[in-house]
């Protein structure tokens, strides 16, 4: 990919998101959870778009984890029609603005209807200039086991030995392979962890931790988020 945008002076590519606190907005208000899900998919379309005003190549987001399957069914239900309906409502802004839709996680367990939906809109944008990567049914460890499997199956088979296994081979069978090495995580709410997101990719990543709940969040947080980057001195083990 190129590099960031030189109309923006933040200097950051990738910049990923664990978008936190639906449930809580909604409860502050006496609402429904669906409410708070329904409003959080308004912030995740102003932030896509704020994302692609500010220079960014790549945004991630964090819309399902594995461990999310836990949560009540009626919730389960409600994010999984959230899902289909911003798919095929806002595909075709995506095309529109050279958005490439990406997914990272094992989609292919979801309903089987919400699969031929992503497949679709992949396949659709898949020649846009800036990235949108969802995180669906997806969870770091499980991320680094699947990478650790294949690895340990190429040993095994003769196809590499155990000197050529590095830290570029192994970051080149992540999911986000193919996006620029992660610069920010922003996290919601007021919650300071990672919950499974991205461990391998956070190893250098900078952190911005918000009390503002998610339904909330808007391009001037983002904006903030990254004039604060901007300002930090990122020294990667140096000095």
């Amino acid at each position: 990919m190129s590099e960031a945008n030189p109309k923006h002076s933040h200097g950051a590519r990738h910049v990923a998101i664990i978008m936190d606190g639906n449930g809580r907005w909604a409860k502050k208000r006496f609402l429904p959870h669906a409410m708070g899900h329904k409003k959080g998919v308004e912030a995740v379309r102003r932030t896509v778009r704020a994302a692609g005003e500010l220079g960014l190549e790549a945004l991630t987001i964090y819309a399902f984890s594995s461990e999310n399957w836990k949560r009540p069914e009626g919730e389960v239900n409600d994010l999984m029609m959230l899902l289909r309906n911003y798919i095929q409502s806002d595909l075709d802004e995506f095309i529109a603005n050279n958005v490439r839709l990406k997914v990272i996680g094992n989609y292919k367990a979801l309903a089987p209807d919400i699969v031929v939906l992503i497949d679709d809109a992949i396949a659709k944008t898949a020649h846009g200039d800036t990235t949108l990567a969802v995180a669906l049914n997806y969870g770091s460890q499980d991320e680094l086991l699947r990478v650790t499997r294949k690895i340990a199956d190429m040993q095994s088979s003769g196809a590499i030995q155990p000197d050529a296994i590095d830290e570029t081979l192994f970051a080149s069978m992540l999911d986000t392979a193919d996006l620029p090495p992660l610069d920010l995580l922003i996290r919601t709410s007021g919650e300071h962890r990672l919950s499974n997101f991205m461990l391998w990719q956070c190893a250098y990543a900078e952190m911005w931790f918000t009390d503002i709940l998610w339904p909330d969040f808007g391009p001037e947080h983002l904006e903030q988020a990254l004039e604060d980057f901007a300002n930090r001195e990122r020294r990667f083990g140096g000095r």
